[in-house]
């Protein structure tokens, strides 16, 4: 908002078939990202779905973003070698174009504020669809065939809420929020990670193969999960976000992370013994 303003009014419509949803941010000169103060409201009519939002009396300088995502198609990964028109650009700006926050940001090294729940249950569920939309957006341009996660820090939010994709698509994605890891097991692997806030580079990463994590759900009830293998590596990742921490962070002194061009095991997964 550059200049006062009484009162601001936006609209959207979308065909109803496509079963939208639509949620926003709201952020200023000096403060961060956080969900709107009112979510917009929608009707259907006439097989089209409307939405709108308003406030009244908005301060100057305040910024209001407004996302939509379409539940009814998912768009299909695109394969290594359809993504030929993509690797004109660094992996890196590639993200950040996508609207990933990029190494060096403060909020990444910055611990995630917990949420008070159940009575912040619709920020925590703006936030969650946010990064949902976010990790459509980035499988569209790049395969994970080891599974993908994003932190609401990689987004620009300082919140305590991330979400999972495990390898099979078939699998349902995970939400974790206020989440911490209780017990990680004695016997670990190492394997290589990559982060979407520096796409350029892989770190090989030493890992619990076996970790209990608690999560609040959004009733505010506490739920206990346990975490093997690949997917206890995607979620100590996420929950490292959380916690201000790179991957950087875990692997061994002395070891450097690769550049992308060096790293071969793009389209493949994670490797474990049976």
């Amino acid at each position: 908002m550059r200049l006062p303003t009484e009162h601001l009014e936006v609209q959207l419509a979308f065909p109803a078939a496509l079963d939208p949803v639509v949620w926003g941010t709201e952020t200023s000169m000096s403060a961060e990202a956080s969900p709107l103060r009112t979510a917009p409201v929608r009707r259907d009519e006439n097989g089209t779905r409307l939405f709108s939002w308003t406030t009244s009396t908005p301060p100057l300088h305040a910024r209001y973003r407004l996302e939509w995502r379409f539940r009814a198609a998912r768009p299909e990964p695109q394969d290594e070698r359809q993504g030929a028109d993509v690797t004109t650009v660094r992996p890196s700006e590639q993200m950040r174009d996508l609207g990933v926050v990029q190494y060096g940001a403060p909020v990444l090294a910055e611990a995630a504020r917990p949420f008070g729940l159940p009575d912040e249950k619709d920020a925590a569920e703006q936030i969650v669809e946010s990064l949902f939309a976010s990790m459509e957006r980035i499988a569209r341009v790049h395969p994970f065939a080891k599974g993908m996660g994003i932190a609401a820090p990689q987004i620009g939010i300082g919140r305590a809420a991330a979400v999972v994709q495990p390898a099979d698509p078939a699998a349902a994605a995970i939400v974790l929020l206020n989440s911490r890891i209780t017990a990680r097991s004695e016997e670990m692997d190492e394997q290589y990670e990559g982060c979407l806030s520096f796409f350029d580079v892989r770190g090989m990463v030493p890992r619990p193969l076996t970790i209990t994590v608690v999560t609040t759900a959004m009733d505010g009830t506490e739920v206990t999960t346990v975490y093997e293998r690949g997917l206890a590596r995607l979620v100590a990742h996420e929950i490292d976000h959380l916690d201000g921490l790179l991957y950087t962070a875990r692997m061994r002194p002395g070891v450097e992370p690769i550049p992308v061009e060096e790293y071969r095991q793009t389209g493949r997964g994670w490797a474990y013994d049976q």
